[in-house]
């Protein structure tokens, strides 16, 4: 299986335990404490302090970014708590920098998966809905929607790939 599957099975079953597609709810229910910060550049850091998961979010975003940089963090504490245990400071300076970085790469993806929901980019695509139109409908982040296109490509549809930068934000 490749990371890009397990990250997307990883937000399914999320998806499908909790019933939304909310991170700040799947947070809440799984015990993992929303904690504002008032960090300057970084957006948002997970970490594990004595066995609780806690997610650091810088405490001025605007909610569609905060939802944004919540589901990437839940994506760390699903798919990377071992390289967390190896660094327990784990800090992202650049959140979202996948360029040479897996790990920011899965989490992206994972936030794009569990954010934005199959049927509904399919149909704003086949209704010919172009990227930015779907980000404004959809009210999230182009560069989170093209990598969803990406992923829905991997899955089987032949979409038109989208350009994303790989540091969002």
């Amino acid at each position: 299986m490749t990371c890009m599957e397990i990250a997307v099975n990883a937000a399914n079953d999320l998806v499908r335990k909790y019933s939304t597609r909310n991170p700040e709810k799947i947070a809440d229910e799984m015990n993992i404490q929303i904690v504002p910060m008032p960090f300057s550049k970084q957006k948002g850091v997970y970490t594990i302090i004595e066995r609780q998961p806690f997610i650091m979010i810088k405490q001025d975003l605007h909610p569609v970014t905060r939802s944004i940089v919540i589901a990437h963090e839940l994506g760390h504490h699903m798919l990377h708590k071992a390289e967390l245990k190896k660094t327990p400071n784990l800090q992202e300076f650049n959140i979202f920098d996948m360029t040479d970085n897996h790990i920011e790469y899965e989490a992206n993806v994972f936030a794009a998966q569990l954010l934005l929901p199959d049927d509904e980019i399919t149909d704003y695509i086949y209704q010919g809905y172009d990227i930015e139109k779907i980000v404004r409908t959809m009210k999230s982040d182009i560069n989170l929607v093209a990598l969803k296109v990406a992923i829905l490509n991997s899955g089987g549809h032949k979409f038109q790939e989208q350009e994303y930068r790989n540091r969002f934000y």
